[in-house]
């Protein structure tokens, strides 16, 4: 099941934090039977999984992943967040007009996983046409499982978002803009920011193990690898999906 912050209780024993999937419904689908395998015989209702945003757009199957999102695919409970690309989705829905936005960012994709004709879009035409049609075309489904996303999580030590914090600025008072789209100022960063900040946004092909944060980001639909990193009390490791 999907759970909010307020129906966990007590913190998790294990958190297992998901990259950006951005249309890799394979890779996702490895990273699951991993997670399984590596519960081993803890029970899954002491855990919790986490995905930091960017399920759509640039990889092939937008589609399939919100399938499996939508449902829970995990075997623990498990909280979803949100991404940029989940917010350029939803402000291509709200007006169309802004599609280059989405377009120039992996759109085309997500639009295409859906089967809507992105022949005119890609030429940056017919943009309400698309819009229209990918609203047709969105299971309730998928648009209950895109507005339920939450912008951050803590547990215990550690913060989750999807791009990071602006240094200087306490969590609580993180505005969305950053949480979403922050590089440079929140990667170059050494402050404390009071947490252990657990990010994705920025691919690099090995996950980031730094003092204040840790980015999984490992560029799936580049690369080929899907990461999870799995946190119990202090202990930091991780795992991959690679296809």
């Amino acid at each position: 099941m999907r759970m909010n912050r307020a129906a966990l209780g007590s913190d998790p024993r294990r958190l297992y934090v998901i990259g950006d999937i951005h249309g890799c419904a394979s890779l996702l689908d490895r990273l699951i039977d991993a997670i399984a395998s590596d519960l081993g015989d803890m029970p899954g209702d002491e855990c919790l999984t986490v995905t930091l945003g960017d399920y759509i757009d640039r990889g092939p199957a937008s589609n399939s992943v919100l399938d499996r999102l939508a449902i829970n695919p995990f075997p623990t409970p498990y909280v979803g967040l949100k991404g940029n690309h989940e917010d350029l989705l939803e402000a291509f829905l709200s007006d169309p007009e802004r599609g280059d936005d989405w377009r120039l960012c992996g759109g085309l994709e997500t639009l295409h996983s859906y089967g809507v004709d992105v022949t005119s879009v890609m030429r940056g035409r017919n943009y309400a046409a698309a819009a229209q049609a990918l609203e047709a075309a969105m299971p309730p489904a998928h648009v209950e499982f895109l507005a339920s996303l939450k912008l951050s999580l803590t547990i215990g030590r550690y913060f989750l978002c999807h791009a990071g914090v602006r240094p200087g600025v306490p969590l609580h008072r993180q505005f969305k803009d950053d949480l979403l789209w922050i590089r440079d100022e929140f990667l170059d960063s050494r402050s404390d920011f009071g947490k252990i900040v657990i990010h994705g946004h920025t691919p690099t092909h090995q996950p980031e193990l730094r003092p204040n944060r840790i980015n999984v980001d490992t560029g799936a639909f580049m690369t080929g690898r899907l990461t999870c990193a799995i946190l119990e009390g202090t202990s930091v490791r991780f795992l991959s999906a690679v296809g």
